[in-house]
């Protein structure tokens, strides 16, 4: 059976487009569907119509299905019953404001090929955010009023504001959209995502850097800049599991911690990662879409060092101040016999840091056009193929690191579990926000898409960038970075947007890289960082108390980077 069969499924093999192979995945016989072939899509009008509460999932199974995936162990009676109120409540607001419950299939292609389920983003309205804006809300809130009952069910609340979307969403619109939905956003997102920052949060967890680390304001101050510098080439998850701990460890005899590790996202996490598709997702994206693999390094340089250098600035200053208010005599010796001079253990692993960058690398260039099809999703097999390697290197790294080593380093699994469980469900919830921007002017962020534009059809830079980034800094900054690249005019034009429109393809760079800096969820390594240094004893600021760091040091900042690159038709 191998990997069909643990979904259920039979394998067929068929030829795809362009030459393609395509391993197919599909159920071994319709049930209550209303079609006869076992590979059929779901369909929508009256043609072939079926009863509602044939098409509907049962609740139950969502349930069990969401529970399973971030851990539940709330009973199933009560999960049920949240997931009842959460589905009665959301569906009576969509059908008032009047969600439409027609499913769009496109064509799959000639020859009878089956239909492809398609969520059509115009179809959906903002009520559909409400379960995003939830989890959010709980993320911000829950660790502020009640810490300890957020600390033992996070995954609860996760699970809670996936059904919140998931219930409604079969309700409306029927559960092989609702199916398509949740394997299209676990095969292509949620577990690459998860499996990337396992690997580099295993692997960078295995190095520790022994001996007397003092964390003066100099010595602060050049680790960011050394992140800064190594996250355009690692990226920004690589570099940031890479020197967190270090930095932490350096700090952990003083009282002021909270800004080295806002810094440390600011620039480590988010900002470094500017100049080459290694440093982060969405010019990663770019490169594949076309873009040349030089060309942020050229076009990004300036903008991230006139954000860097002040910024790093700024941090020496606001350290300088902070390290005269400390115990002095709390810190670690720096002459003398308890002076243990610095030494790296377990340097084996940057070895294995360098090969799941090449992994991800790979997976970008190498295109075999072989693709194992489940449900309608097209899983790449170089997608497939790094995602095992990813998982191999993360288990030689954890085999062949000394245990007594990662103590030391105080490494533990929380940080990882806490943010697999907590991301479920944004990706889940994300889902309406992601078709709304999908459907440009045809949905209802319409006024966004058409905002970055004029009248004549040219591009206004300084929207653009402020756009990009304030999407990014909520929604996953990868398909926002997409969404604009394409309405500059993507890869048809990708030769323009790099010469004659070479300002509109940085604003749309440089807003997504900079502005996912704004939030703990903007970036992939901001969350990760705050739990790492919140298990290490930091009182890491709420989700709207970051915001206020960002809105405080960042904006300002952008505002500068807005007069000095994007100012074209804003003055």
């Amino acid at each position: 059976m191998g990997l069909c069969g643990d979904f259920g499924l039979r394998a067929y093999s068929a030829a795809g487009r362009r030459g393609s192979t395509r391993l197919v995945c599909r159920p071994h016989a319709a049930r209550r569907v209303g079609v006869s072939d076992p590979g059929a899509a779901p369909h929508s009008g009256t043609q072939g119509a079926v009863a509602a509460k044939d098409l509907l999932l049962p609740h139950s199974v969502v349930v069990d299905a969401i529970c399973r995936a971030v851990g539940c162990t709330v009973s199933a009676r009560a999960v049920s019953a949240l997931g009842s109120v959460a589905a009665t409540g959301l569906a009576a607001a969509l059908w008032l404001v009047g969600a439409d419950p027609a499913l769009a299939a496109e064509a799959a292609g000639a020859g009878g090929e089956s239909a492809v389920p398609h969520l059509e983003g115009a179809s959906l309205t903002l009520v559909w955010d409400i379960p995003f804006v939830g989890i959010l809300l709980s993320i911000a809130v829950f660790p502020l009023v009640a810490p300890m009952w957020w600390h033992r069910n996070f995954g609860k609340v996760s699970a809670f504001w996936g059904l919140a979307f998931l219930i409604p969403f079969a309700l409306v619109y029927g559960w092989q959209l609702t199916l398509f939905e949740i394997v299209h956003v676990a095969l292509l997102e949620y577990i690459p995502f998860i499996i990337l920052l396992l690997a580099l949060f295993t692997v960078a967890g295995g190095v520790r850097l022994k001996g007397s680390l003092r964390g003066t304001p100099a010595v602060n101050t050049a680790i960011l800049a050394l992140g800064t510098l190594l996250a355009s080439f690692m990226g920004t998850t690589g570099a940031a599991m890479l020197l967190i701990r270090p930095v932490l460890r350096a700090n952990d005899w003083r009282r002021h911690r909270v800004h080295t590790v806002v810094f440390f996202i600011f620039l480590v996490a988010n900002i470094g990662g500017s100049l080459t598709p290694l440093g982060d997702p969405p010019l990663f994206l770019g490169f594949l879409k076309g873009v040349d693999f030089f060309w942020p390094t050229t076009h990004m340089l300036l903008p991230m060092l006139s954000l860097a250098i002040p910024l790093l600035a700024i941090y020496y200053v606001f350290d300088s101040y902070l390290f005269r208010k400390e115990d002095l005599s709390q810190a670690p010796s720096e002459e003398g016999a308890e002076k243990e001079p610095l030494a790296l253990e377990g340097s084996f692993n940057i070895v294995l840091l360098l090969a799941v960058m090449g992994g991800v690398l790979l997976s970008g260039v190498w295109q075999p056009g072989i693709y194992l099809t489940v449900y309608h999703v097209d899983w790449a097999l170089q997608n497939i193929a790094r995602d095992a390697l990813l998982l191999f290197l993360a288990y030689l790294s954890w085999r062949l690191t000394p245990l007594h080593s990662r103590e030391a380093n105080g490494f533990s699994w929380f940080p990882i579990v806490e943010v697999a469980k907590l991301f479920a469900g944004i990706f889940i919830t994300i889902i309406p926000a992601i078709a709304m921007l999908r459907a440009g002017e045809n949905g209802a962020l319409a006024e966004v898409i058409r905002s970055v534009t004029k009248d004549g059809g040219e591009p206004i830079d300084y929207m653009y960038f402020w756009m990009t980034g304030i999407l990014s800094s909520f929604l996953d900054n990868a398909p926002t970075y997409l969404v604009f690249f394409n309405t500059a005019g993507g890869s048809p034009a990708v030769e323009k947007l790099m010469t004659e429109w070479s300002n509109t393809l940085l604003a749309i760079s440089a807003g997504a890289v900079f502005m996912g800096a704004m939030t703990y969820i903007g970036n992939a390594p901001n969350f990760m960082v705050r739990s790492i240094a919140e298990e290490r004893g930091v009182p890491m600021p709420s989700f709207f108390g970051y915001m206020l760091w960002s809105v405080a040091f960042l904006v300002p900042l952008f505002f500068v980077i807005t007069l000095i690159y994007f100012s074209e038709g804003l003055l």
